[in-house]
């Protein structure tokens, strides 16, 4: 007589199918997130019983061993606000997913191929990647041959395989350009950031676009370079207002190259906000803690980070699970425009 085949166990697939939730939505509730709604986590609470799901705790116990540590690279690009941001987001989520974090750095210059023989020598299974390494195809492609998970932070566009968290710089920009034209300002400076991250030229797009809209003629001479570094802050500042028509604002790409910019300001004796304003972008604690305080974009870069935890530990999960690896994808947080100190409306018209 032919045995009966064995059944096979739920999955957190089948979890969040019966729930009508998104994969990530139900390995939150399931492990107790704060993050989940209370009526998400009701649901999938009754779709674990209804189904009888029990978590794989044989994967659980293999998620603290040396094949599920994660590596957060970075480059000699990533500014130190920036890098310690995601790393206070990184630390908090990861020991939340059973994941062990190394930081790895990429040597100046190196190829793609020295990198992943420099990670994998620290046996890890998964990797993140802050601009600008999460552009650099070449590099994920090379990751994902090793079978290594990889999740972008803020990538340019979606990449084949590699989950990705990010905002929406070109529309924050839009914004925080629209609330410097809705104070009066038409002649905006605007500081951008290093060419190799893709951000930067999203927000100076953003930029660009709220001026076209608003039918507002831009002065190309008021577009300086920078490379989100306070140096080249101070520099673009200087260019700026040594201007014969000076712009009565200026936007820099980040935080710390407006910091740079009030540093100038306060050189040349002029007042912040009285006589110009200046804008930053990311909401690092410099932010708050310089005067006048920088009116920023509050980019959650801690939440960005903590994000892309959570989209290694669901991808591990699923795997454990036999679900696959799709539906993970891609997580879009908000932004917010938070106001300060260093805006107000013109001083001249």
């Amino acid at each position: 007589m032919q045995k009966a085949a064995k059944k096979k166990p739920p999955t957190i697939r089948e979890v969040a199918a019966r729930a009508g939730v998104s994969m990530m939505t139900a390995s939150r509730a399931i492990n107790g997130k704060a993050l989940v709604s209370a009526k998400s986590q009701q649901a999938v609470e009754q779709a674990v019983k209804d189904l009888g799901y029990v978590p794989n705790a044989s994967a659980r116990a293999l998620v603290g061993s040396a094949d599920r540590r994660v590596a957060l690279l970075h480059s000699n690009s990533t500014t130190s606000a920036y890098l310690g941001e995601l790393l206070l987001g990184a630390l908090g989520e990861a020991p939340q997913r059973h994941l062990h974090l190394v930081v790895e750095q990429c040597a100046p210059g190196a190829f793609a191929k020295e990198i992943v023989d420099q990670v994998s020598k620290a046996h890890v299974a998964g990797v993140i990647l802050p601009p600008p390494l999460c552009d650099w195809a070449e590099l994920v492609e090379a990751l994902q041959a090793r079978d290594i998970a990889v999740v972008g932070i803020a990538p340019d566009g979606d990449v084949p395989g590699m989950l990705a968290v990010g905002t929406d710089d070109r529309h924050a920009a839009y914004d925080l350009t629209r609330h410097l034209i809705d104070l009066g300002h038409r002649q905006i400076g605007f500081i951008s950031g290093n060419i190799r991250h893709r951000a930067s030229a999203r927000r100076l797009q953003g930029f660009r676009d709220c001026l076209a809209d608003r039918g507002i003629r831009l002065d190309e001479r008021w577009i300086v370079p920078g490379d989100f570094s306070y140096r080249s802050g101070l520099d673009a500042a200087e260019q700026l207002l040594s201007l014969d028509t000076p712009p009565s604002a200026i936007f820099a790409c980040n935080d710390d190259m407006a910091a740079a910019a009030i540093t100038v300001a306060h050189q040349r004796r002029i007042n912040v906000p009285g006589d110009i304003t200046i804008c930053g972008f990311d909401d690092t604690p410099l932010a708050s803690a310089i005067w006048p305080a920088l009116t920023t974009i509050r980019q959650p870069i801690r939440d960005m980070a903590r994000e892309a935890i959570g989209l290694l530990g669901a991808h591990f999960s699923s795997q454990d699970d036999g679900a696959g690896e799709e539906a993970l994808g891609r997580v879009k947080l908000d932004y917010q425009l938070i106001r300060r100190q260093s805006d107000a409306v013109p001083s001249r018209h």
